[in-house]
């Protein structure tokens, strides 16, 4: 049976159609989604097989998990993090919702699967109001992953009507918000007492 295919207002979202999303995430569900930058597949970070899951789709090897955390807002990320510098809060309280994923020292709340060795989690508050919205009434972040092209060119597919085709029998519901970007979050490290840019992206660093 393939995926559900959800159209979904991007400033405006429907709250009945944020209800069917957050059924399916309840039930242990996959979904994709529209983000600030490009479209994520995500499912809920407390949820073992989906987890499980969501890393066999994206090929990602469990123990060496290396994805991002949906949440709502800076409070939300305090749940699963070790305490933040100065420095380091007044930048995320700037940059936050934005296009960054900072990559900050994670705290015993993170779900066991999702340790890797550093015991570090990336973090992303999206400038979008879908994700944003499904986080808030999930009570929980979503794990995160980008939707990936084949094209060696075109790196992130754009076209939710294209990821439904690609993914229809591989997730179980896909939100349609319009074409999703062509690049994606900038990643800043800020586990240790300096902040590193890891890699540039639609956020300026």
């Amino acid at each position: 049976m393939p995926a559900e295919y959800l159209e979904i207002h991007p400033e405006n979202p429907q709250p009945n159609r944020i209800d069917e999303v957050l059924k399916v995430l309840r039930k242990g569900g996959i979904i994709i989604y529209p983000t600030d930058t490009v479209y994520g597949i995500g499912c809920d970070i407390h949820n073992v097989r989906a987890v499980e899951r969501l890393c066999k789709i994206q090929n990602i090897n469990t123990k060496k998990i290396n994805l991002s955390f949906i949440c709502y807002d800076l409070s939300h990320i305090s749940e699963y993090t070790r305490n933040l510098s100065t420095e380091v809060f007044k930048l995320m309280k700037k940059s936050l919702p934005g296009p960054y994923t900072f990559i900050l020292n994670a705290n015993n709340n993170v779900p066991k699967i999702l340790h890797t060795k550093k015991n570090t989690i990336g973090i992303r508050v999206p400038d979008h109001t879908i994700p944003r919205m499904i986080v808030k009434e999930l009570g929980n972040p979503l794990l995160n992953s980008s939707i990936k092209d084949t094209d060696e060119i075109l790196v992130y597919t754009t076209d939710p009507e294209v990821i439904f085709e690609r993914y229809k029998h591989h997730v179980d519901l896909i939100i349609n918000s319009g074409f999703g970007g062509n690049e994606a979050s900038t990643i800043l490290d800020c586990t240790d007492n300096e902040i590193i840019l890891v890699r540039q992206g639609k956020g300026f660093f």
